[in-house]
Parts: structure tokens; sequence; C-alpha cells
């Protein structure tokens, strides 16, 4: 049985919870973080030293926290080859693209972006901040739609953990009020991924609770 520390709202939170519905893997998750608080215990920094979510314990193992190495973790230990191949350089290719996707899009959507038009109050936003924000993800957006036009899914022809690390921005970035570029591709394969069971339960679920103000 796998345990699970973070809260649902968290974006990393629900990459991890996302990746274990796609394993149809048992879990516990535990609320932590944000309202929820929890984070400043002992305990939880015996869990994690950094004292953020989420963390990971699969039965007797030792906890695991940071997000992309408890992907790959759940990855090699419970998926197919499709998933996370054994073959290096196929594995390697999707790791390439999961990798790309956290450090140029996630990481450049949920802070510029995300914190600046819902978790900053009205009055303390800085529209120029914002728009330049959106102009940097784009170009990174760009280049997935690039990707996408030749391919269904970001690595290849099936979905695999690079999806994991793309896709679940995707929803609040289609969400939230900014202005969108036109990007075919990227629009289709959203699309794809909201009829996956998985992304429905865990990466399509309301924000509300993060606004300023809540």
């Amino acid at each position: 049985m796998l345990k699970v520390w973070g809260r649902k709202t968290s974006s990393n939170v629900q990459a991890l919870m996302w990746c274990i519905g796609e394993l149809r893997l048992e879990y516990n998750r535990v609320d932590a973080g944000h309202h929820f608080g929890g984070l400043d215990t002992a305990e939880f920094a015996a869990l994690n030293p950094n004292r953020t979510i989420p963390v990971l314990q699969d039965g007797n193992n030792p906890p695991l926290w940071e997000t992309g190495a408890i992907l790959r973790y759940l990855a090699a230990r419970y998926g197919n080859a499709g998933f996370w191949p054994e073959d290096l350089m196929q594995r390697t290719e999707i790791d390439r693209w999961a990798e790309w996707a956290k450090l140029n899009v996630a990481m450049n959507f949920t802070v510029p972006v995300f914190w600046r038009v819902v978790r900053t109050p009205a009055e303390d936003r800085d529209p120029a901040v914002i728009r330049a924000a959106v102009e940097t993800l784009t170009e990174k957006l760009q280049i997935a739609d690039q990707q996408l036009q030749q391919h269904p899914f970001l690595a290849g022809s099936t979905f695999s953990l690079a999806d994991i690390q793309l896709g679940h921005i995707l929803f609040r970035y289609c969400d939230i009020d900014i202005e969108r570029p036109a990007l075919p591709a990227l629009g289709s394969y959203r699309k794809r991924l909201e009829t996956r069971p998985a992304y429905r339960e865990h990466v399509m679920i309301s924000y509300e609770e993060l606004r300023a103000g809540s």
C-alpha cells in the first residue's frame, strides 16, 4: 500500500496522484500543506527535511521526496513497457521529455503565472509581469505543440511518464483568466488527456481554495 502526504490541490501532488491512478495502485493520502498545515512538525521533517509535498512511502521502504524522483520510482517499479521502457534509449527519450516538461513548462507556469493570477490579490497583480511570464511559457508550449503535431503523446505513440509532467498543468493553464495562443495540437492533446479517468479524478478538480482571500 502506498502512503502519500500532500493536499489534492497541490500541482505536484496532482502529478503524483495521476501517476498512481494510471498505474492503478492502492494508496492512502494524508492531507498536508496549505491550510492543512503539518509541514512544520518534527514528524514531517523526519519524512522530508525540505518540508515540502508530496512525500511517498511504499510499504516499509524509506519515504521518498522530490516529485520527479517519485514518479520515476513508480514508473520503474510498477509501469509497463510503454510507460517506462526497459530499453535505455527508449526510456531516456521519455525521461528527456519528462524533465523538459517539468523544467520548462510546469516551472514556468505554476509560480510565474498561476500564483500571480490566482494566488495573488487583484490589487497586487502586475499585468505586465504576468503578460511577460505568459509569453515565456508560450515559447515552451509551442515546442510541445510542434512535438504533438508529429506524435499523439509527448514522447511518442503511447502515453508515458512524460505526459504526466506536461499534462498535469494543462487543466489550470486552460482554465485561468489569461490570453492563450492558438496551439491546435496541444489543444487536441489536452482533450485526449481529459478522457482518461485518472486525469479527471486527480487533475481536473477545483482550485478555489487557493485563490487569494480564500
